[in-house]
């Protein structure tokens, strides 16, 4: 679990590896000794709520692909942005990056008095109290907006903090709209500035001058005396920054305008450069983003794209002439990695169960708070890009909470989000969380994934499902009123929803048990995997289902791998399992070995929908190696499983011999 701490300016701070930074390495660079060639460079951004995070993602891609310092970033963020962000800098673990997280909630009263109407609510206020915010001991920040693409190396831009002369304290670009000239409409009637004013989507902020000269309580008397004639604010801190520049016009160091091309619209940013090489950052700094007008607009939109669609695994590489400060869990990581043979033919299996694959949670807006009655369940699924058409399909049949993982590359990851925003089905739920593990090595992760999606449910039991299956209507409803039926709270059991299957692409649903007999006798449907598997669900006992009205209990037999609710504390997903084969069947095992009871439910069902088969299946059926290997992973998980349940799980090896 990711631990938050209170510091003494009234921030949190963690770092992204996992453990909280000690007092040192909170300190200046000079603590922390790097490379002398090489000055760690500070970067502070404002970024909450989910769809902040994800576009956060892509300035923070295009810093790492140009730059060749360590960096240092320092997060002020909500309770969502911390979690997504924390858990995409952890798993990402990208050598020479350190990642600071402080709390944006115990920074809104300095900053709640003033009202705003800018679209960016209090958060765009945020940036007027960095001094107090960040670490004492950090002299000096790069301050961004999080709608902004670097085209040249940060480093650059840290450099011009040498040019700043006399008492110069900001680093800023002219604003390039006509906005503080006040005739853009009749009656137009902006905050203070001087000329043109200037732009707070990049500032160089040298803070130890600023605390000196008491910024704080200059900003505030300010914008306290502008207030009582201006009543709030249009541009957030925007505003405030120019009426302080002003009056004190000797504060700003004026940067060259190719550190911050505003593409809003009524801009004058094509006259910030000739030609491509003339370019450094990019600032999309209108609220319609990439469709606002510009002659040049395709080719900022394409440079962008290519860091949206950017694989980032590939920005994990080492810096030349750098050595980057000890990481423990890559220390760790790399130290198991080593441990493995790398002649065994089963190596690509092995090592699968050590990668970490970058994570982004919580990639859509989420929204929802579990009933207060204790029953509550969320659906719990995978999926890569060729099943997603299962999606809207899903949300019609399940209208509680759901929780998706799905494996995709950077660019499908794109994709998935167009997709699911052009959905009506999609859009009108805000109780699906959608988490992308992007995608790394040549198996799929199902176990990895199923985990992931596990770990994000806020809801005390959680059905364990596959995405190629469709509950039934009501399932629901049903499971909930089963939870109190059945004790599930004083009591380990694994509720078994009986598994179908159908091999029409257009099945007129079964809306009841009946319909759903009706149609197992005519041959439109069939018990699942009957005809390849039978083994997989035989335990349900289907011939009993059809006449049952009560639950009843089923013993567990080898290779049983039904579909379960369960209590959100069960054990997770056996990560050794990669692609087809053996990955539900370990887990069922393990709930028999922590003696869960299985329970069939009499009227509950889901039905398989058909699809082309997946790739790891054809691996499966084709390659021999595969299935030896399969083969060897589950006779050690089978040993693992007697070493940790004892004599109980002894059964496993000689049910495994018998079948």
């Amino acid at each position: 679990r990711w631990r938050r701490r209170a510091s003494g300016s009234g921030a949190s701070g963690s770092r992204g590896g996992g453990r909280e930074p000690s007092a040192e390495e909170r300190a200046e660079p000079a603590a922390q000794k790097p490379h002398p060639l090489q000055p760690t460079i500070h970067v502070a951004i404002v970024c909450a709520g989910y769809n902040a995070s994800r576009d956060v993602v892509t300035l923070v891609k295009s810093v790492l692909f140009h730059r060749r310092n360590p960096l240092h970033f320092h997060f002020i963020t909500d309770s969502i942005a911390q979690q997504i962000l924390a858990s995409l800098f952890h798993t990402w673990m990208v050598p020479a990056v350190r990642v600071n997280f402080y709390d944006a909630d115990e920074l809104k009263s300095e900053v709640s008095w003033i009202p705003n109407k800018h679209y960016s609510g209090i958060y765009g206020l945020m940036k007027l109290v960095l001094t107090k915010t960040l670490p004492s001991e950090l002299q000096k920040v790069i301050v961004l907006d999080t709608d902004i693409t670097f085209a040249t190396d940060i480093a650059e831009l840290w450099a011009v903090f040498h040019k700043f002369k006399g008492q110069q304290v900001l680093g800023l670009v002219e604003n390039q709209s006509d906005w503080y000239l006040g005739n853009l409409w009749k009656n137009h009637r902006p905050w203070p500035a001087l000329g043109r004013g200037f732009n707070t989507g990049v500032i160089l902020l040298l803070l130890d001058r600023l605390r000196k000269l008491r910024w704080e309580q200059m900003w505030r008397l300010t914008a306290e005396r502008e207030l009582m004639s201006m009543l709030s604010t249009s541009l957030a801190d925007q505003d405030i920054f120019n009426a302080v520049i002003k009056q004190n016009p000797f504060l700003v160091h004026q940067l060259p305008c190719f550190w911050n091309v505003q593409l809003s619209d009524h801009t004058r940013s094509e006259k910030c450069y000739k030609d491509v090489s003339d370019l450094k950052v990019i600032h999309w700094n209108s609220p319609k983003k990439l469709r606002v007008k510009n002659k040049h607009v395709e080719f900022f939109r394409n440079l962008y794209l290519t860091f949206l669609e950017y694989d980032g695994n590939l920005l994990r590489r080492e810096l030349f002439g750098c050595p980057s400060e000890t990481d423990h869990n890559s220390e760790n990581l790399q130290k198991t990695l080593l441990e493995l043979d790398e002649d065994d033919p089963c190596y690509e299996f092995r090592r699968e169960r050590f990668t970490v694959h970058r994570t982004h949670l919580y990639f859509l807006h989420y929204e929802y708070q579990p009933s207060s009655d204790q029953t509550d369940v969320t659906l719990v699924a995978q999926l890569s890009m060729d099943r997603l058409q299962m999606l809207e399909a899903i949300c019609k049949h399940w209208e509680g909470p759901i929780s998706l993982a799905l494996y995709l590359s950077d660019a499908e990851a794109q994709q998935f989000l167009r997709y699911a925003q052009g959905s009506e089905v999609l859009m009108s739920r805000s109780n699906v969380g959608y988490h992308i593990v992007y995608k790394e090595g040549q198996f799929y992760p199902v176990n990895l994934l199923r985990n992931v999606a596990m770990r994000q449910v806020n809801t005390p039991y959680m059905f364990l499902s596959d995405i190629d299956f469709l509950p039934m209507y009501g399932l629901y409803e049903y499971l909930r009123k089963s939870v109190v039926q059945l004790d599930m709270a004083n009591t380990k059991k694994a509720l078994v929803v009986p598994a179908f299957e159908t091999l029409r692409y257009r099945l007129s649903y079964p809306k009841s048990k009946a319909e759903l007999l009706s149609q197992l006798d005519m041959g439109t449907l069939f018990t699942f995997r009957y005809h390849v598997w039978t083994k997989g669900h035989a335990p349900t006992n289907f011939a009993k289902w059809r006449t049952a009205t009560t639950p009843y209990m089923v013993q567990w037999e080898a290779d049983f791998e039904p579909y379960v609710m369960v209590r959100r504390d069960c054990p997770e997903y056996d990560r050794r399992f990669v692609g087809f084969g053996w990955n539900k069947v370990s887990h069922i095992m393990e709930l028999d070995a922590q003696e869960y009871e299985f329970v069939v439910l009499p009227n509950a069902y889901m039905i398989h929908m058909p699809h082309a088969p997946s790739f790891d299946i054809t691996k499966f059926r084709s390659n021999k190696q595969y299935r030896v290997c399969l083969k060897t992973l589950k006779e050690e998980f089978q040993q693992n499983m007697s070493r940790r349940y004892g004599f109980a799980a002894l059964k496993y090896m000689t049910a495994d011999n018998n079948s």
